[in-house]
């Protein structure tokens, strides 16, 4: 009796543990199925953007192209086109350069100065630029540009971009800054370095692959950036691509496809060619300070 009872366990253990088995192999299999499908649905505006340039007539379905290059020419007619590449460039880094500039002191103070309420600060930045967005704050801003002299400057553009991503800037770099050994500053300390010089030759350099990161994702931040920009600059010729793009119609108005498929994958080779430059170089999987 008692070997049949132990028998019986036995099965059923085996049979609980081939269930169990099958339900990990069925969740799986359902995972990548899903995986597929959600993957098919963000690949499909990639692949237009990469075969729809080169479609004699695009269309917003995605098909095998016919191989020409009369969409670029067309582009290249329009007057405001590569103009327009050339502006967002210029506020593209001109906001990098702030942001990656004043961000990296500001993080550098939070992160080795000790003052009352520092966290709270940090915490009420970030959660001020996330509530107070530009469209919230836009009445104000304007009247500030045009208090100040720079409504319809590309510097006046640059300042209010810049000001609504170096929260999140700040926030990022100062854990970043906040996992740099500090024995490394005391050791330039030793040999008599100077606050700048141990910022310039011991924080920077360490904290290169973080800023590198902080000026990509604030390059996507304003890259596509519509509101700002239309708002706040009025002359064609130094308003970005993004603005200009909204130009693009036939005269009966309805939206002239060849320029605009042709303009898209023009406008996405900079961030694109910035994010594999930067990746090479440092790759984007941190540790703190130290890259893996």
């Amino acid at each position: 009796m008692t070997a049949t009872s132990a028998a019986r366990s036995g099965g059923t253990t085996s049979s609980t543990t081939a269930a169990r088995t099958a339900r990990k192999f069925l969740t799986r299999i359902l995972f990548v199925l899903a995986m597929v499908v959600v993957g098919f649905f963000f690949a499909l505006p990639l692949a237009w953007l990469v075969t729809a340039p080169f479609s004699k007539v695009p269309t917003l379905t995605v098909s095998w192209p016919d191989w020409t290059l009369e969409n670029f020419r067309v582009l290249t007619e329009n007057p405001y086109a590569l103009t327009s590449i050339g502006n967002s460039l210029i506020l593209g880094f001109g906001t990098i350069a702030v942001v990656v500039t004043t961000g990296s002191l500001a993080a550098y103070a939070l992160s080795r100065v000790r003052i009352p309420g520092r966290d709270g600060l940090l915490y009420g930045l970030l959660l001020l630029s996330s509530v107070v967005t530009g469209t919230a704050a836009m009445v104000p801003l304007f009247q500030l540009m045009v208090a100040t002299g720079l409504i319809n400057t590309q510097t006046g553009v640059v300042l209010a971009l810049s000001g609504g991503v170096l929260p999140t800037v700040i926030f990022i770099l100062k854990d970043f800054m906040d996992s740099i050994p500090k024995s490394y500053e005391e050791s330039a300390r030793l040999y008599g370095a100077k606050p700048h010089q141990i910022l310039r030759h011991v924080v920077v350099p360490i904290a290169r692959p973080g800023l590198a990161f902080v000026a990509v994702w604030a390059l996507v931040q304003v890259w596509g950036n519509f509101l700002l920009p239309f708002i706040l600059l009025r002359s064609p010729e130094s308003q970005p691509a993004a603005v200009i793009m909204y130009t693009f119609y036939t005269e009966s108005g309805q939206a002239d496809l060849s320029l605009i498929s042709a303009f898209s994958l023009v406008f996405s080779i900079p961030v694109i060619l910035l994010y594999f430059l930067v990746n090479r170089r440092y790759g984007f999987r941190f540790h703190g300070g130290i890259k893996s």
